[in-house]
Formats: C-alpha cells, structure tokens, sequence
C-alpha cells in the first residue's frame, strides 16, 4: 500500500470576510485555523423557538409558575475524517493520535491490477474528534438568544480506527449481523431512487463503491453512527449527553434523517451548508483520498427559571 505526504496547512483568517472565501476554496490543507471559522455557519446552525418550559419557583412569598422559551439549534460536536493511509488524517493538529500501529498498518483500495477494471474494494480510516470550535461557536449562536450546551469535547478522541482493529478492518462480529447481510437494511440513500452510496453495516473501513468521495461518506457515517449509541462491540468513548431537566441532548445518528444530525464538509472543500447523505451537491474527489466533515447535532433546551421542572409544550 502507498503512504503520503501531508500537505502543508493554508489557515484563513479569523474574520467572517475571509471565512467567506474560504468557502469558495477547494483542496487546501485542514488546520484548526480552518475548521474554527466554519462554524460561523447561519445554515447549519438553524436555531428555532420551538416551545415553552413551566417552572415552579417557590420562595418564602409563597409559589409561583414561571416560563421560559424553548430553544432547538444544531452544535457542531465532533469532526469526522475519513482517509486512505494509516497516520494521514487530513486534519494536520491530530494525524498524531492515529499513527499506525502492528496491528493497523497502510491502507488504500484492492485492485485487480487490471488498468480497465474498477477498484475491487476500498478502505477508509476513521477518526470521530471533538470539534474545536466550541467558544467561538458559542459566541456566534448566543446572538440569537439562549443556547444549548453541546456534547462534544475539544480535540477528545472519541474514535480512532486504529485503535479498533478487529471490528474495523476484520468486522467481527458485525459481518454477520442481520443489517450487513439483508440488503435494504441501514443503507445511505435508497435503491428505488438509484442513489444507494453504501451500507452502515458493517462498521468498518471496508466498501465497495467505485465513487471515492461516497466511501469518505459511508465511512464517516459508520463512524458516527458508532460513537452517538451506547455499549457498541467497539473500541471507542460514547459521544452522548445525558438529558436532565430543560435540556433534551442529540440521541442516536440515523442516516438519511436530517433530524438526528447533518454534515458540513471542511475536506477537500469548505463548505458554508450542512446536508445529510446522499446530497446532490457537486462532489470534490480528494487527490490523496482524505475527507473530513463537521458533525452538527440537534439539541433543545430552556433557562431554568424554578427548583422544579413541570414541563414543556411544544408549537409543533
């Protein structure tokens, strides 16, 4: 298998001027510098007033009912790569947490040796990392009134493929799980519609799909999917909040279900919209074969106003 180099990191200006034509730059270098502006994006964020909170409030006057708004908006959680080599994740800062190791060495796709015959399968590595871009996330969001508190821990590794070998490059045990053998089961996109990129199962980094930039996709959905549930055969850190009064947390990542999370691509292109696979959007292949995507999640929450917690009522 071949290795590459990694390119050299072209970070953007923090300002939204030059945020805005970065977007408009195709097949740069990710840094911190790069993915920390992105989330400056109006479209991903899609913050709505969604209900109302009652609140008891008691004090020695006696006890009252109080409300607050209930907010809904997207966070950007986690950035996910997915790329060929072992030790290349596209994002420069944290390629060091996933260096190859004696048991997850090089990478790339099988081929026939065949020049007029597609690839027979390809692999992808996967990091699931906690997005940098919390303050300054924050800061943006609070413009439009009061925010929800995300799970995603900055540069917290909450998977690293090379770190689970044996379900990632063996698939044990979920080659034989019911959703890797019965076609229609968990699949991005749909065969009635002729737009099928691939299966979530298994859950590793091997696929069949001639299109490279759909297998950076699927990985990175299978790797998603993992690290938003609970007590997966993996080796990885849950990427979950738990729900408590006023504050309804992300749950499980469904594909082709835009309310349970969405992408925004930062490799090989910065992109200012979110989307959830399949999209229709016009795809870059990356040279070396390295993608990197911002997973937003959606969250609800409202101010607490009281010591107890009577509900909530939702507009729609």
């Amino acid at each position: 298998m071949n290795r590459k180099p990694l390119a050299c990191s072209r970070p953007l200006k923090f300002t939204a001027a030059s945020l805005s034509l970065g977007w408009a730059l195709s097949a740069f270098a990710l840094s911190t510098a790069t993915i920390i502006p992105s989330t400056l994006s109006p479209d991903c964020l899609e913050y709505r007033v969604v209900g109302i909170c009652y609140w008891l409030y008691c004090s020695l006057g006696g006890c009252t009912v109080r409300t607050s708004v209930k907010v809904r908006h997207y966070i950007p959680d986690a950035v996910v790569s997915s790329y060929t080599n072992t030790g290349a994740n596209p994002w420069i800062e944290v390629a060091p947490m996933s260096v190859s190791n004696p048991t997850a060495q090089a990478g790339g796709d099988g081929t026939s040796n065949h020049d007029n015959e597609n690839n027979l399968a390809k692999f992808k590595n996967a990091d699931v990392i906690g997005h940098p871009g919390g303050a300054v996330f924050s800061r943006f969001a609070s413009q439009s009134g009061y925010t929800c508190e995300g799970a995603g821990i900055a540069f917290m590794p909450y998977l690293l493929s090379t770190l689970d070998t044996v379900a990632w490059r063996y698939n044990v045990p979920e080659a034989v799980y019911p959703e890797s053998l019965i076609p229609g089961m968990r699949e991005i996109g749909s065969r009635a519609s002729v737009n099928l990129w691939g299966s979530v199962y298994p859950r590793g980094g091997f696929l069949h799909q001639v299109d490279d930039y759909k297998s950076g996709a699927v990985v990175a959905q299978r790797a998603a999917d993992i690290v938003t549930r609970r007590g997966q055969i993996h080796v990885y850190h849950p990427l979950l909040a738990n729900a408590r009064d006023g504050y309804w947390p992300a749950g499980d990542l469904v594909e082709n279900d835009a309310s349970t999370g969405k992408w925004q691509e930062l490799a090989p292109t910065l992109s200012a919209t979110c989307a959830v696979f399949p999209n229709s959007d016009a795809h870059v292949q990356a040279t070396e074969g390295d993608y990197a995507w911002a997973l937003w999640r959606p969250y609800a929450c409202c101010q607490r106003r009281g010591q107890v917690f009577l509900g909530s009522v939702d507009f729609m």
